[in-house]
């Protein structure tokens, strides 16, 4: 077999380490904010919650593991972390209320600041937010910081409308699904940067996602229980990032061409 060209060899800073982003991203991100709230709920409330959070704590641990040990983007492995990041990220918003009794509206803050500050050590260190120049461990490390504060911001501020504000559960769905077209039409009618348009969908998405969740389960709601709601989204999210893997149809496009010129040369 011939060599290949450099960018193409098996290095570890090859290939992009997360998905295009497609219709079908935004929907396994949606699943993973719904389940990650319904999962973190259910355990605090049938373990004791300390455990709770040293078990969240750990798969947490070991699903960033599995994704930083791959040299390019597995479906399985980003979405775990994802999934994993939904569960611990609702735990750390959770942590400061329940457990230290801070206000809804300081913890939403303080998680807004938090996202503030990794967003901007990134830029000054790498020059770029962009999740398509996701190549080296330690811009992996700044994206993956920057996920989990979304997370702890989403669930914080889906818990500010829903009883800091009095909107409940189903009024925190439709405002959040307001506020969530924002993003889609800056990108698609008024110029809004991709960037700036994908971490704003991306924060959104989280308390969007917490608050059907919620609904679902929750007694406030359509009571179904966390246990059985947690299942019917990580039935979803297991499908979907089966097809992902099968299809291919969210594989960067750097790892096609090279996946493509490796079969050409061989």
């Amino acid at each position: 077999m011939r060599d290949l060209p450099a960018r193409f060899t098996s290095t570890r800073s090859t290939y992009s380490k997360v998905p295009e982003v497609t219709a079908w991203f935004w929907v396994v991100k949606a699943l993973t904010t719904a389940m990650g709230e319904s999962t973190s709920d259910f355990l605090v409330h049938t373990m004791v919650p300390e455990i709770a959070v040293i078990l969240g704590a750990i798969a947490f641990a070991v699903a960033i593991y599995i994704q930083f040990a791959r040299d390019r983007y597995v479906p399985w492995c980003y979405w775990f972390a994802v999934a994993m990041v939904g569960v611990f990220g609702t735990m750390c918003a959770d942590v400061l209320h329940v457990g230290l009794g801070v206000p809804y509206i300081a913890s939403t803050i303080f998680y807004a600041i938090v996202l503030a500050v990794v967003f901007r050590s990134w830029y000054r260190v790498e020059g770029t937010l962009s999740i398509h120049s996701i190549h080296t461990p330690r811009r992996e490390c700044f994206y993956w910081a920057a996920v989990l504060a979304t997370f702890a911001l989403g669930t914080a501020a889906g818990d500010l409308t829903a009883y800091t504000f009095g909107l409940g559960y189903f009024g925190s769905i439709l405002l959040f699904a307001a506020i969530i077209a924002i993003p889609a039409l800056g990108y698609f009618e008024l110029g809004m940067g991709s960037i700036l348009s994908f971490w704003f969908a991306y924060v959104v998405t989280r308390p969007l996602g917490a608050s059907v969740a919620d609904w679902l389960a929750k007694p406030e709601g359509v009571g179904l229980g966390t246990g059985l709601v947690s299942l019917v989204f990580a039935a979803a999210i297991v499908a979907i990032v089966r097809h992902l893997a099968l299809t291919g149809k969210d594989t960067p496009y750097d790892q096609m061409a090279g996946d493509r010129l490796a079969t050409e040369v061989a």
